[in-house]
């Protein structure tokens, strides 16, 4: 079965792809252009994500949009990617987020770009990411911490779980586990190239893993039981591969906290 269409409401806001990941000691930084109104459409599932350019990259919030869309036959599914290459912390002194987490009521806030030292030399405050996901919770949305895969080469995979599953264990979000299910796919298919040639940012085939993560977390099924995406640019057998990869890495664990499904 394959998917020919996407999301019946899907809004997604362009952004300036610069080189900046999760977090590091020295950063550039895309100030947020103001968003247009909150989609006034009702949506029986509705996800904002705050990311930066890992989040904006190969459209990550738009494959989780087809998934669920696929997985909610008859509901009315709308993503928003909001734009602007922020950190979280950043986007907390940003009105025009402020402006998309209130304009209207969504299931699921979608948080990525928690700053992080990639020396592992600073340790950098987390306090606006918990405000983020308490903010989520006040207006009855689920908040879901979208960690980064590690870099290419880099052996920084239990840091960076380690730094938003402390936000996710203080605060009381979900979490989504993509920085092992790429150490896994490294491992398990290693000629399915998931980083881009920066070795930071996520290639095709990786934003597709991490969307088959999210999407589990926000939903609680399988990615097992999605087809094919037309609206992705992996190859069917390859999607069928990190379909099956997503799931037995769910299976293995960490779990995502409960809470979650739509």
């Amino acid at each position: 079965m394959s998917l020919l269409h996407r999301p019946s409401v899907l809004c997604l806001a362009l952004a300036s792809l610069v080189a900046c990941g999760g977090g590091s000691d020295t950063h550039s930084t895309v100030a947020a252009s103001p968003p247009p109104a909150p989609p006034s459409q009702a949506a029986d599932i509705a996800v904002l994500f705050f990311g930066n350019s890992h989040t904006h990259a190969h459209n990550v919030p738009g494959l989780v949009g087809a998934m669920l869309e696929f997985a909610n036959p008859g509901k009315t599914v709308l993503v928003l990617d909001a734009p602007g290459v922020l950190f979280l912390d950043e986007r907390m002194q940003d009105a025009s987020s402020t402006t998309l987490l209130d304009g209207r009521k969504w299931t699921h806030l979608v948080l990525q770009a928690q700053r992080y030292s990639s020396s592992g030399t600073v340790n950098y405050p987390t306090s606006q990411a918990e405000d983020w996901v308490r903010r989520a919770q006040a207006k009855g949305t689920v908040p879901v911490m979208f960690p980064e895969w590690p870099r290419a080469g880099v052996n920084e995979t239990e840091r960076i779980w380690a730094l938003y599953g402390g936000i996710a264990q203080r605060a009381g979000a979900c979490i989504a586990p993509v920085p092992m299910a790429f150490d896994r796919a490294k491992a398990a298919l290693p000629d399915l190239e998931l980083h881009a040639s920066d070795g930071n940012h996520s290639s095709p085939q990786g934003a597709l893993l991490a969307a088959y993560l999210i999407y589990a977390t926000l939903s609680g099924r399988s990615p097992s039981e999605l087809p094919t995406l037309l609206v992705s640019a992996v190859h069917e057998s390859a999607q069928a591969r990190l379909r099956t990869l997503a799931a037995a890495s769910l299976a293995a664990g960490p779990a995502a906290q409960a809470g979650c499904p739509t």
